[in-house]
């Protein structure tokens, strides 16, 4: 296995050098190109007196300067930290704060979001100082912001020992796996765990070409498939819907071998639709960011099952537990451990809540295997909401409600979505003697959440239902039916 995950690029480089690698745009460059972008960044980063495990945020769209920014962040042996660029000014703030970041790469018309730290522009960093000796692969690579079992936004610490296990262990599935022939769509977020390394990781060792695309757009994004002959297309479910909506998409799609989604949970109502419109079956998997991302996959399967996420990775172990952690009987359903070398090492900065002992990690997800061994997911334990493939924590949310006019106690609860697969809904209970006016609540999040975090709907109550404890009773919010 290769030590720094970044030596993967060097391997396909030598391998694939003048095939197309990255297409953005206008911009095209063959891996051989890439791999000396890469190499140019490493250095100049080196030259700004940064150390080894030093933390770099990267607050940049979809791009080739993404690419060579994060991949030369991680050549030189320093910590990428990669930011949704619909973060706010305030929400980076709590990131560079809690990371610790030394430096971050700020991508067209978003330096301005950062403050308090050194900012420069992709390809701004100069020099030719010399990279450091190969890091131990134990060593950390990326810190991706997401949720611990608490509910409240953590960094799950990924090592290059994990990105580098999850790319093989998808390069070892059966006929449906990318190879150096495949050409595909790069839409998914690359600040999201499976547009990282899932879409980015595994073409980057593959040799596949990456047509990188800033955000989905169905038109533009049908128009790409046939500019450049796609044959791979990893799209979330919420684009999938979108698409459904085109009268031309079985003849758009025809360049394409394999569609696939696992940002978020696909209803199988829009799974069975999509395959009867476009003639694609769409395969599903399942992962989370702590698994860098891959755990199970229909990919691979001669006859994948519609509502499946289908089987595990290779090199991954995945069983269903109990309460106690005992392995549940038949087809019962409990919660999923996993257990490989693609698990990262807890969260940031201690190690926390990481794998235990035996190496099993709790995902919080609920679900149950077949007699075939395939998986289905019927539940989360923990309050996480999931939109547009996107993680949203209640907590950050109501803490943001509670400090607008007039609301005295907010409750926020995931609610179904044919456009973004969940969205969030808001309950906020007025102060004394107070009227909660929505729409001033409603801009008052608005200012200060990503666009993805803030409420659809905000429904003014007197009360909110409690526990025994004092914790607000959210199972008892959405029975009520509101």
């Amino acid at each position: 296995m290769n030590v720094n995950f970044a030596d993967i690029l060097r391997d396909t480089a030598r391998r694939h050098g003048e095939r197309p690698a990255l297409v953005d745009g206008d911009r095209r460059l063959t891996w051989s190109e890439v791999d000396a972008a890469v190499d140019q960044t490493a250095k100049g980063l080196a030259a700004a007196g940064l150390v080894p495990g030093a933390r770099v945020l990267l607050l940049v769209a979809n791009s080739i300067d993404f690419v060579a920014s994060y991949l030369g962040i991680l050549r030189a042996g320093l910590v990428a930290v990669p930011l949704n660029t619909g973060l706010t000014k305030p929400e980076i703030a709590t990131v560079t704060a809690h990371s610790g970041a030394r430096l971050a790469i700020a991508g067209p018309g978003l330096a301005d979001r950062l403050e308090g730290i050194r900012t420069v522009a992709p390809g701004q960093l100069e020099g030719d100082a010399p990279l450091p000796l190969p890091i131990d692969p134990e060593a950390l690579a990326v810190l991706l912001y997401t949720s611990g079992t608490s509910g409240d936004p953590r960094a799950a610490m990924l090592t290059h020992r994990a990105l580098s296990a999850n790319v093989q262990n998808l390069t070892e599935l059966g006929e449906d796996r990318m190879g150096p022939e495949d050409v595909v769509l790069g839409v998914l977020p690359m600040f999201h765990a499976f547009g990282l390394n899932a879409v980015l990781g595994w073409a980057v060792a593959t040799g596949a070409a990456l047509i990188v695309e800033q955000r989905f757009d169905p038109e533009e994004t049908l128009e790409l498939v046939g500019k450049h002959g796609v044959t791979r297309l990893p799209l979330a479910p919420p684009a999938l819907h979108t698409l459904l909506g085109r009268a031309d998409l079985r003849a758009a799609l025809q360049p394409v071998k394999v569609v696939l989604t696992g940002a978020s949970t696909l209803d199988r109502t829009l799974a069975d639709r999509f395959e009867q419109v476009s003639g694609h079956f769409v395969h599903q998997g399942y992962g989370l960011t702590e698994a860098s991302p891959g755990v199970t996959t229909t990919l691979g399967e001669s006859e994948p099952k519609l509502g499946s996420v289908g089987r595990p990775l290779p090199n991954v172990e995945l069983r269903i537990a109990d309460e106690q952690g005992e392995d549940v009987e038949g087809d019962d359903p409990g919660e999923i451990l996993i257990r490989g070398g693609n698990l990262f090492s807890g969260y940031w900065p201690d190690g926390v809540d990481g794998p235990d002992a035996k190496g099993w990690y709790r995902t919080g997800d609920v679900g149950f295997l077949d007699s075939d061994g395939d998986l289905f997911l019927v539940d989360r334990l923990r309050e996480l909401i999931i939109v547009s493939g996107f993680n949203v924590f209640p907590s950050e949310v109501e803490e943001v409600l509670v400090a607008a006019p007039g609301v005295r106690e907010a409750a926020v609860i995931g609610m179904p979505s044919e456009e973004t697969g969940e969205a969030v809904k808001a309950f906020v209970v007025p102060q004394a003697d107070t009227t909660v006016d929505v729409a001033a609540v409603r801009e008052y999040a608005e200012g200060r959440l990503a666009r993805f975090k803030s409420p659809v709907e905000i429904e003014v109550v007197d009360q909110l239902p409690h526990s025994v404890t004092g914790k607000v009773a959210k199972g008892r919010l959405r029975e009520s039916g509101r």
